[in-house]
């Protein structure tokens, strides 16, 4: 494995900070300074492994764009911070924002599965950032305090929480169909991908 470049001690620009990123870690470009992210735990990996592989399934199959896994950049805008969200999706209509290397704009839905030390920068930063750059849809997993919380973008372009039905059920906005159980996230094992893909009516 080759090893990852040293973090800059100087600013750089985000057109240089892509030409130097690394590609298997996680890397955020933030007013110019490179951000590298501590490697992530065994439940945080099963959790992002598990949604992207749902999503991704679900995504393909309606035929409604595309899903990216982590690491990779998104960029919502000129003087916003470059990204990295464990999961995103982008409709078929704004498929044309995905680069080589990064998300051109905001995806359509972006989601973070909170680490101990990433709660402020998920919860505040990224949240004002998401929100400002037009990620219509974001959610923010927290699987050690076993919380999940979903907002949307009101006409105004500020996000609102999007609350689970009674049973507990989350039915996604920009996803038309895709619902999960919210209590389902927290289980050790997980829930069988497979099964869930039915539950879903997709196999």
């Amino acid at each position: 494995m080759t090893a990852s470049p040293p973090v800059p001690a100087e600013r750089i620009t985000y057109e240089e900070f892509l030409a130097r990123c690394s590609e298997s870690r996680i890397e955020e470009w933030v007013d110019g300074w490179v951000v590298r992210e501590p490697g992530p735990s065994d439940p945080h990996m099963d959790l992002a492994g598990f949604l992207g592989a749902v999503l991704r399934a679900f995504v393909e199959a309606k035929g409604l764009g595309i899903v990216r896994i982590a690491p990779f950049q998104m960029k919502t805008g000129p003087d916003l911070p470059g990204r990295e969200p464990e999961i995103l999706f982008v409709r078929e209509a704004h498929r044309n924002r995905v680069r080589h290397q990064f998300l051109e704009g905001p995806a359509d839905l972006a989601i973070e599965i909170i680490s101990p030390d990433s709660r402020r920068r998920d919860r505040e930063e990224k949240y004002r950032e998401y929100e400002a750059g037009g990620v219509e849809e974001y959610w923010i997993l927290d699987p050690e305090k076993k919380r999940a919380d979903f907002y949307v973008r009101d006409r105004r372009g500020c996000y609102r929480a999007r609350k689970p039905d009674p049973k507990g059920i989350y039915r996604s906005r920009v996803l038309p169909g895709f619902w999960l159980e919210v209590d389902g996230l927290w289980q050790r094992p997980l829930p069988l991908v497979l099964g869930t893909l039915r539950r879903l009516g997709i196999v």
